[in-house]
């Protein structure tokens, strides 16, 4: 191999496998979406702020996912590479903002896989209530690194049995919430309420609904992960687009049917929204212990999916950051290696399950503060790269183009400046999140500005550029 003189990577190196159909990786993808995992650990999330108004939230948000499945899509049918999303804004925006994209998103992806395995443990107690939820997590974590690291058709096939799992946990929920409701749907729609001061129900206004929204979106997010296996996938420029779409689909409604339906079917609204888990006191309260049990266990296993397709999306992400020599020469050529068995790239799956490992022992308050604004600035610096790849010719050669372009990014920019809005007018979660997101952009942007523009040696590869 001849050596790169910037002291990035080689110039020649081992790829990754084109292993992937497109079932596979709609498989993966909708493992990281890890809709069981979103209803059990984000939704109440949602259900404590904005209360039943929270139906509105992921109606809302699954109005945003639309327009940016969309822009994903097309986006991704002209660069399906491992890179993602800053691979893409990267060759559309600019450099800069292309490597601000990949501070927020390699910070959040990693935080994200704490975030998620930390669930393990909340679960597994309603059997082992001794458990230690960090410990578990790490565990967790560790082992579905281990997983991550062999080829990427084992792991859609291991993911698919999992998800088949989850999807029928989630049905389970659905039916009991439905089959026998304990308030009209349309209370719902015309009357949400939400907690109040000594344990009351008030009325749940506008801005509550619209801050929940961005914690809505976040739960969705993940159908635009299918562009990180585009260079492991069959026909990727085709294929990946297809991935995108039914991903969403498939996401909103597997998580906005069981939301809406515990909160038609609680027996208190007043008990749902003050219990420590909602899901927990819906299934026991409804369905008894024994399904509380059953169904606890099945998100367990869907949270263990969760984290083994985050890691691999991932690991995918900073495989490419080494590839394009974002980091020390040294650093650059480990996190590029391939497997030469699995063809995958276990160095930088070791790595993100490492620093996965230790952010299992984080303030669980510091990591949804940190996630939680971060996706919503990269769906816009999204959003304007599909305007502006149309304009300068740069997705041009996109095999899919969205409908009626530009209203999905335009009505996309619109809805997350106002969940940007909403956000910034919470003290508690909102406000500290967008401060944080700005600082991580910030260090970004500097980073690039003063250390690799300088250096001349972060270059956008790709298997799609060769």
């Amino acid at each position: 191999m001849v050596s790169d003189p910037t002291g990035g990577p080689p110039a020649s190196q081992p790829a990754l496998r084109r292993g992937l159909r497109v079932l596979g990786t709609l498989l993966i993808t909708l493992s990281a979406t890890t809709p069981a995992s979103s209803v059990f650990i984000i939704s109440p999330g949602v259900v404590a702020q904005a209360g039943s108004g929270a139906f509105w939230s992921f109606l809302l948000a699954g109005v945003v996912g639309i327009f940016m499945a969309f822009v994903y899509a097309e986006l991704a049918s002209a660069y399906p590479l491992s890179g993602g999303e800053y691979a893409i804004v990267g060759r559309t925006l600019g450099k800069l903002p292309g490597f601000v994209t990949l501070g927020l998103l390699v910070i959040t992806q990693l935080l994200i896989i704490a975030v998620i395995a930390l669930g393990v443990g909340t679960y597994l107690s309603v059997v082992f209530p001794s458990l230690d939820g960090p410990v578990v997590a790490a565990v967790t974590t560790v082992v579905a690194t281990g997983l991550a690291v062999f080829d990427i058709k084992l792991n859609a096939w291991v993911t698919g049995v999992f998800l088949a799992i989850e999807l029928a946990a989630l049905a389970v929920l659905t039916v009991l919430g439905v089959a026998r409701p304990s308030r009209p749907f349309t209370d719902l729609l015309l009357h949400p309420v939400a907690a109040g001061p000594g344990g009351a129900v008030v009325p749940a206004g506008i801005g509550l609904i619209g801050a929940a929204t961005a914690v809505a979106i976040f739960s969705y997010n993940g159908y635009g992960s299918a562009v990180y296996f585009g260079e492991e996938t069959q026909d990727a420029h085709r294929g990946i687009a297809r991935a995108v779409l039914w991903a969403l689909g498939i996401t909103v409604v597997a998580e906005l049917a069981p939301v809406t339906a515990v909160l038609l079917g609680a027996p208190s609204l007043n008990e749902l929204f003050a219990a420590p888990n909602m899901m927990s006191y819906f299934l026991t309260s409804v369905g008894g212990p024994g399904l509380n049990t059953a169904i606890s266990l099945a998100v367990a296993l869907a949270i263990l999916n969760a984290v083994l397709a985050i890691i691999l999306i991932t690991a995918r992400m900073v495989f490419s950051t080494g590839r394009d020599a974002a980091w020390p020469g040294a650093v650059s050529r480990a996190l590029a290696t391939v497997h030469p068995r699995f063809a995958t790239p276990w160095v930088a799956t070791v790595a993100v399950g490492l620093v996965g490992t230790v952010l299992c022992f984080a303030d669980e308050q510091f990591l949804v503060v940190t996630t939680a604004t971060t996706i919503v600035v990269v769906y816009a610096l999204l959003c304007l790269a599909a305007v502006n790849g149309r304009r300068n010719g740069s997705t041009a050669h996109a095999r899919y183009r969205m409908p009626l372009f530009p209203v999905a990014p335009v009505l996309a920019l619109i809805a997350l400046g106002y969940v940007v809005y909403e956000n910034a007018l919470d003290p508690k979660v909102g406000r500290p999140s967008l401060y944080v997101t700005i600082g991580i952009a910030a260090v970004a942007g500097a980073y690039y500005l003063l250390v690799l523009r300088r250096r001349g040696s972060w270059e956008l590869r790709g298997a799609a550029d060769e």
